[in-house]
């Protein structure tokens, strides 16, 4: 019985990535049962369509369905797919695609393995069509690729990098559910809210919004729909999910007085020129685009704006790592150098998974950069903003560096926080195996995609290895981690916020983030955030009413997608994107 619940609880915990997962399991990455003959595989390789229709048809399905955790190249969310037709025959792979918990359930080998190595399951997609489904695996077929002779002088792969486990605080955080956001999906994740933020003023007012296109005002329990993207930007899209749709947004500073407001959103690839572009031979997947918005009322329930233009365009490889973070200083006042300039967290968009790491290595590109930019100013290349003169690169030319970073070196700089006294902290999502906190220094590089936290990585082999660092280390000048964790603690590190709040003073002097697969919560001292240090990371649990809690449970054992936001009064707030629900932290108690 407790096997069959663990089973459910897995099975569940899957959903939230119907479309993520299309294939994630129909790989077996690691199969370890001795190849075809031959002629086996020859005639296995006859049961795979080869006419040009319908690879083309399979091209398109994979790239909607498959691409934002697949290519041919790279093991990532799912498995790397370039040899999986050689390892499995094609009856087989439908099936696993058809049913893959059935497949797991009656113990076939390689859907265990599968499993056990990536210790999530892949729903039923029952509801795919035969010939869509040939088409699919056609397409894959047709993309085989023999495996290559590697060498490296790299030393052997680490395979534990960080062997010491995470230790329970001793402190339980004390969590209410106090409202459940409007849904915007029929199965997990139900509402994909992202991002939480107060509005200060007269009487503050607190925001939070939703991937599909949703700006809300959270007044006590009603969500007032303040903005919708898709009604003010018809090319609006937020597919594939993967973080794409209206990413993030932010008020200027005066808000009040200007109605000057900054969001982020996706639009089909060739919408519109891009103002960051590459090689017109590497494929483009969608475009970020950040705009600038003048609302007529700011103190109105619904933002109506009078006027809106776009700041700027970039690119993408694919459809993750975009844009989920923009954002003002919010300890900047008048005078100083940082007051009304933004704050943009802009990921390699799959580059270096793809096979372009020269995309995201170069600093006369934008991608992989936490940029920083004037709104107000108009000395940018398109003339739509302006690029501070405090900026580390903003004195050298265009075709030397891109002038409008700030640090770079960064996979998908997902979060960024400042601390009381100033310091910028930024959460970069990783790769296989390290999760990451940074602490910004200006024309820093963080070294992504040769580093990986405190690691090497090489993005000229399979990215699913790190190594230690070399000897002569120090003339690469990198900058590393304040504090990392790797995957056997999680997945995605949730990038969070010092605690300022008044009510709970066991958490103050505190950096407190988070996993956003499991739900699990940290904190690590802030004075313990230097660079060249390694901080201690704690785990804080959970408790609502007099029960231990996680968020697992909480979620049905769907994967929760958590967040973390500071609301009215800096108090801090969890939530969740797979059922929508948003916690408050009443309080911080000994766990007995």
């Amino acid at each position: 019985m407790e096997n069959q619940i663990r089973f459910r609880q897995l099975f569940y915990s899957a959903i939230f990535v119907s479309l993520m997962l299309c294939l994630a399991a129909c790989t077996p990455g690691r199969v370890t049962s001795k190849k075809a003959s031959n002629s086996s595989k020859d005639q296995a390789a006859l049961a795979y369509s080869q006419d040009a229709n319908v690879l083309a048809k399979g091209q398109k399905l994979f790239q909607g369905y498959c691409s934002p955790c697949h290519n041919f190249l790279q093991k990532g969310i799912g498995p790397s797919l370039e040899q999986v037709t050689a390892v499995v025959t094609p009856s087989w792979l439908k099936s696993f695609i058809r049913n893959a918990p059935a497949m797991i359930e009656k113990g076939d080998p390689r859907a265990k393995q599968l499993f056990a190595e990536y210790n999530q399951l892949m729903p039923p997609f029952n509801e795919i069509k035969e010939a869509d489904l040939d088409a699919i695996v056609a397409y894959i077929h047709s993309q085989h690729k023999e495996p290559e002779k590697q060498s490296s002088d790299l030393g052997t792969p680490m395979q534990n990098p960080i062997i010491e486990k995470i230790a329970k605080s001793g402190l339980a955080l004390q969590i209410q559910h106090i409202a459940t956001a409007p849904p915007t999906g029929t199965k997990a994740p139900i509402a994909r809210i992202n991002q939480m933020r107060v509005l200060p003023g007269t009487k503050d007012r607190l925001f939070i919004h939703d991937l599909r296109g949703f700006l809300y005002e959270l007044i006590d329990t009603t969500w007032q729909v303040a903005l919708e993207m898709k009604k003010e930007r018809p090319k609006f899209i937020f597919d594939p999910g993967m973080g794409t749709g209206f990413g993030s947004f932010a008020f200027h500073p005066e808000f009040y007085q200007n109605g000057l407001f900054y969001t982020t959103h996706t639009e089909p690839a060739g919408t519109a020129p891009a103002d960051f572009a590459y090689p017109d031979s590497i494929k483009v997947t969608l475009q970020w685009v950040i705009t600038e918005w003048t609302i007529k009322d700011p103190n109105a329930k619904t933002f109506t704006p009078t006027s809106s233009r776009t700041l700027f365009r970039v690119n993408m490889v694919t459809g993750i790592h975009g844009v989920q973070e923009i954002a003002f200083n919010p300890g900047a006042k008048k005078g100083d150098a940082d007051y009304g300039l933004l704050y943009i967290g802009l990921g390699d968009g799959g580059a270096s998974e793809s096979g372009f790491p020269f995309i995201c290595h170069d600093k006369s590109r934008i991608w992989s950069s936490v940029l920083r930019i004037d709104p107000q100013g108009r000395n940018s290349k398109n003339g739509q903003y302006g690029i501070p003169a405090s900026n580390p690169y903003a004195k050298l030319s265009d075709a030397e560096a891109c002038r409008e970073v700030y640090c770079r070196g960064f996979r998908n700089p997902n979060r960024y926080t400042w601390t009381p006294d100033g310091r910028l902290l930024i959460a970069d999502i990783g790769h296989i195996n390290i999760e990451e906190l940074n602490l910004a220094v200006p024309g820093g590089d963080y070294g992504w995609p040769y580093r990986e936290g405190t690691y090497v990585i090489n993005p000229k082999a399979k990215m699913d290895k790190v190594y230690a660092l070399p000897a002569d280390d120090s003339k690469y000048n990198y900058l590393y981690p304040v504090l990392q964790f790797d995957h056997d603690e999680g997945k995605a590190i949730e990038g969070g916020f010092v605690y300022t709040g008044t009510a709970i003073p066991e958490l103050r002097g505190k950096y407190i983030f988070g996993e956003i697969a499991l739900g699990r919560v940290f904190y690590a001292e802030v004075n313990e955030l230097k660079q060249g240090k390694q901080a201690t990371i704690h785990e804080l649990e959970l408790k609502m009413g007099d029960k231990m809690v996680n968020m697992l449970d909480l979620n049905k054992g769907i994967k929760p997608d958590f967040r973390l936001g500071v609301g009215l009064d800096r108090e801090l707030f969890i939530y969740t994107k797979s059922d929508g629900k948003v916690y408050k932290v009443m309080g911080c108690v000994r766990n007995q």
